[in-house]
């Protein structure tokens, strides 16, 4: 998918909840949100297993779309010419902090 069309998703989730994440990608309409469901899923069932962090408690700090590699290819057209057929790429970059240590943070630190 393009970047263009995963950002319009991306700017829509950035700072969500993590619970608020998946009911607005269940909801929205275009085909991009499916996988950036399944990295919002992969991303919180790692900070699950590997940081020990309660799903409740996460939040979307981070979220980045840069443009990939573009794929190109050849479509055949008449008379033996051929026209060139671009599927552009997408990195999507998902950050997840625990909200319960930054209230922590707030509440008893002074920065």
């Amino acid at each position: 998918m393009s970047a263009h069309k995963a950002r319009r998703v991306i700017d829509r989730i950035r700072g969500c909840s993590y619970e608020q994440t998946l009911m607005i990608l269940e909801l929205m309409p275009y085909r991009a949100c499916y996988p950036i469901l399944k990295l919002i899923y992969s991303a919180a069932a790692n900070a699950s297993h590997n940081r020990g962090f309660n799903k409740e408690n996460l939040i979307i700090s981070k979220a980045q779309v840069n443009e990939g590699s573009t794929m190109k290819r050849l479509k055949p057209r008449a008379r033996g010419r051929s026209y060139l057929i671009k599927r552009p790429t997408c990195h999507i970059t998902i950050v997840l902090k625990n909200a319960a240590v930054l209230t922590y943070r707030n509440k008893y630190y002074d920065y």
